[in-house]
């Protein structure tokens, strides 16, 4: 693959500050914050935050604030926007342990210090992956990589002065108040209608009222939104109501609520479909790539074995990795670890042997498939948790091959899928920040180690805001229950020994009280804490039914070879994507649907810029001025969604406008939106004029 050539803010001749003190400090602090804080959001909504933006933004404000560089800023941003994605793998994992009752009580020593020795090194696994890769997919000019050019608008635009920070700071605006908005309830985020259609029925849903996702989609473009979308279509019009009337049809008047009916079937049925092509849509990823990897590690083994002529680096700055001979040997240490891990667990050495080599191979083949997903949609749309699941499926069926059974084999394929799933966040958000980077003129071998920093330091608060929220919301509903059983004059609870470690009998209250809170949670069936009511954790919750099910035999495997055949149709008709689809199919169709208006806006605002004749510095000034606009509404829904995330945590309450909101306003801001980007990205002055 030919590198296509960009010019980088800062040159790779110039060397100015980068990777100092203040820029790491700040990085380190915004990394422990931004995890504890999408770990919050996370485990309440099962969706995460895109933490570049918010740290591009104080970065950019505290850099400045100490006449730094911009390479600085970048420093910060990059440290501190990894600590959200170690939270995202995290969150999705570590829950499914208390959940699948293999750590029960969450919280101990033991527990904490695993936990913690996981997140760090699958997290500096993930940062090595991507000096492999970094190269290849940065110069890939199929990559759009939006929430990149975002970021770095951001850094930018700074630079620029207060023209450029002012087209900034207009869609940050405009993004924020949407969100406030749709917090307040003021105008709705979401609509659906039930359509009876013959005997059955359709769930129609509209776009959500994201400026972050109409941002995302008006970045990559129409064709990347428009095949996106085709899977949510694919999912939406056609398996999930096609299955929802074929389960219920000697019986369709016992179906009471449709649309609970077909959201099921999509989450329990069309989901699995969609994982499966999933995982034929990533070898195929890889396969095209091949060249690209095989030409990669081929330059930087070379690099390994050549000096510096005359003392002049063979690379210049800004092409500068970790060198792959430290690479190499980090990831051999962590597998060591990894395996004395796993050999805890297993007690069985051929075992923990495949789990971690399949660690390695499945880990870096994920790897890459996320920072490709990621220079498409973004990260924020990037479907980690169906990676994850496609990994803990293989590996669930290797060790079911190699004689591992209950406990113990769900203990090492969760294991596994915790190393991956932390790995691929990590690698997706480093892949992210790299792009970002070198449009800025940033050196790449700094911004890993900077992200080695930021992990370590987001995985050592990581458990404990894990088991903080977990073990808060076990206390209170536990005490409110005890209360409320003592006024009905209960004093016995009978508990039928779902859990093997809790013994099935009739317990009494009061000693029910001097139980541990998590032993109390699970005999009075409080339903609190991880996978509860309060923190359903659903990506974790998913992880631990789908681990669970291959072990006790319940995996209906039809829906994952379908899906695998059905990529396998893609392939054959030469989609473009068929990753891409068969992400459209994994998301809520509303995300889907709001990323392709914003590709639909991108579209008008192309038509618009051919029927003008445009010359070539006019074009390039609007799709510049376009972009910075994007960017701003992706930042400031961002931003936005902290403070919101931190309301929630600290439960403080806010004002909710209507029970009701409308969602026709919410339609119509959304379109006044996109036309805003549309008219005023054309609003250029004379071409002599200096440059927004």
């Amino acid at each position: 693959m030919e590198e296509h050539s960009s010019k980088p803010i800062v040159p790779a001749e110039v060397n100015i500050k980068e990777f100092t003190l203040r820029a790491v400090l700040l990085g380190i602090i915004l990394a422990a914050f931004m995890g504890a804080a999408n770990a919050y959001l996370g485990l309440k909504a099962g969706m995460t935050i895109a933490a570049t933006y918010t740290t591009a933004v104080v970065g950019m404000a505290v850099i400045k604030a100490f006449r730094g560089t911009i390479l600085e800023e970048n420093t910060a941003r990059t440290i501190g926007s990894i600590g959200g994605n170690v939270a995202s793998g995290a969150i999705f994992t570590l829950p499914a342990f208390f959940i699948t009752g293999i750590w029960l009580p969450f919280y101990t020593v033991q527990h904490y210090l695993i936990a913690t020795l996981i997140l760090v090194l699958s997290g500096i696994l993930g940062i090595m992956f991507v000096t492999v890769t970094r190269r290849i997919l940065v110069n890939d000019p199929e990559l759009p990589f939006p929430e990149s050019v975002a970021a770095a608008e951001i850094h930018k635009a700074g630079q620029k002065g207060a023209k450029g920070t002012g087209h900034l700071l207009t869609g940050m605006t405009l993004g924020a108040v949407f969100t406030c908005l749709t917090e307040f309830k003021f105008i709705a985020l979401k609509w659906q209608r039930l359509v009876s259609v013959g005997k059955a029925s359709l769930l129609l849903r509209g776009p959500a009222a994201s400026p972050a996702f109409l941002g995302v989609g008006f970045i990559i473009g129409p064709r990347l939104a428009s095949i996106n979308f085709s899977g949510g279509i694919l999912a939406w019009g056609l398996l999930a109501p096609t299955l929802a009337f074929f389960f219920n049809y000697h019986d369709l008047g016992a179906v009471t609520d449709w649309t609970a009916e077909i959201t099921r079937v999509w989450r329990d049925y069309v989901r699995y479909i969609a994982i499966g092509a999933m995982l034929i849509g990533a070898f195929y990823t890889l396969f095209k790539m091949r060249k690209s990897l095989i030409q990669g590690l081929s330059r930087s083994i070379a690099m390994i074995t050549k000096r510096t002529q005359a003392g002049v680096p063979l690379l210049p700055r800004t092409d500068r990795d970790i060198n792959l001979k430290w690479a190499l040997i980090v990831a051999a240490v962590i597998s060591v670890l990894v395996l004395f891990i796993f050999q805890g667990y297993t007690q069985s050495l051929p075992a923990s042997l495949v789990a971690v080599l399949l660690m390695i191979i499945l880990g870096f083949i994920f790897a890459a498939v996320s920072g490709y997903l990621v220079g498409i949609i973004g990260v924020s749309s990037n479907p980690t948790s169906g990676l994850t699941v496609s990994v803990l499926i293989i590996v669930a069926l290797i060790m079911l091959l190699m004689g591992l059974q209950g406990t113990t084999g769900i203990s090492a394929v969760l294991i596994v899928a915790t190393f991956t799933c932390v790995s691929v966040s990590v690698a997706g958000e480093m892949m992210q920040d790299l792009k970002a980077g070198h449009i800025l003129g940033c050196t790449p071998w700094k911004m890993q180690v900077g992200d080695v920093l930021g992990v370590t330091v987001a995985a050592l608060v990581m458990f404990f805001v894990l088991s903080v929220l977990h073990l808060g919301n076990i206390k209170q509903t536990v005490s409110a229950k005890i209360t409320e059983l003592e006024q009905a004059g209960i004093t016995e609870i009978s508990y039928d020994g779902r859990l093997q470690d809790i013994e099935a009998r009739v317990y009494n209250l009061d000693e029910i009280k001097t139980l541990p809170a998590e032993v109390q949670n699970e005999i009075l069936q409080t339903n609190a804490g991880f996978g509860g009511e309060k923190i359903p954790a659903p990506q974790a919750s998913l992880m631990g039914a789908v681990a669970t099910g291959i072990f006790e035999s319940k995996t209906e495997w039809i829906l994952i070879v379908a899906g695998m055949f059905m990529g396998l149709g893609f392939i054959l008709m030469q989609v473009k994507s068929p990753m891409l689809i068969a992400v459209g199919m994994y998301l809520p169709i509303d995300t889907s649907f709001a990323i392709f208006l914003g590709g639909a806006f991108k579209a008008l605002l192309e038509k618009r810029i051919e029927a003008k004749k445009l010359l070539p510095d006019q074009k390039e000034r609007v799709s510049n001025q376009g972009t910075l606009l994007a960017s701003g509404l992706i930042a400031g829904e961002a931003i936005i969604g902290i403070v919101f995330a931190t309301m929630a945590f600290a439960e403080v309450g806010f004002l909710q406008v209507f029970a009701q909101p409308s969602y026709l306003i919410s339609l119509v801001g959304i379109a006044a939106l996109g036309l805003f980007l549309v008219f005023r990205a054309l609003k250029i002055k004379d071409k002599k004029q200096p440059e927004n």
